[in-house]
């Protein structure tokens, strides 16, 4: 298998679904409104994420992103949850992560953030940590720049 560069691959991605979402009968999903304005409406709550492969078999990780480089181009945001699972991440953005339900657990170099429901969780850019739920949990996230595969 021939590696390929994340810049290439992200850019024939974005164009695909460019192509896919640009009027061709795409529908908006029933959560999300979005005035002509360009403001932005989402009931979270009815935002189904889906699974997420953190590369851990196992795993019960699933996200949903609510906007698109063509919507929102400089932020980024949508939806986690997870299930009583752990996994690594180099975060090439900075996040900052609302708790919506449960207790999430941000672990770095041998030290724990802990957030539950109400709390906000900032992460900046190039930390490498691990994304920790002790049970359940549901968060929204916003990450900057949105387009950090390009950079």
């Amino acid at each position: 298998m021939t590696n390929i560069d994340e810049k290439v691959l992200y850019g024939m991605v974005k164009k695909a679904l460019t192509e896919l979402l640009s009027g061709q009968g795409a529908a908006a999903p029933s959560w999300k409104t979005t005035d002509p304005s360009g403001i932005m409406s989402v009931r979270t709550a009815q935002v189904k994420p889906e699974p997420f492969d953190t590369g851990k078999a196992g795993d019960r990780v699933f996200l949903k992103d609510i906007s698109d480089l063509s919507e929102s181009p400089r932020l980024g945001f949508g939806v986690m949850e997870m299930d009583r699972s752990v996994f690594k991440w180099t975060l090439n953005y900075d996040e900052v992560d609302y708790i919506i339900d449960g207790t999430l657990e941000i672990l770095i170099d041998g030290r724990k953030v802990v957030g539950h429901a109400g709390d906000v969780i900032f992460i900046p850019a190039h930390s490498t940590i691990e994304f920790s739920a002790p049970g359940q949990v549901r968060f929204f996230y916003v990450v900057y720049p949105a387009n950090w595969y390009e950079q």
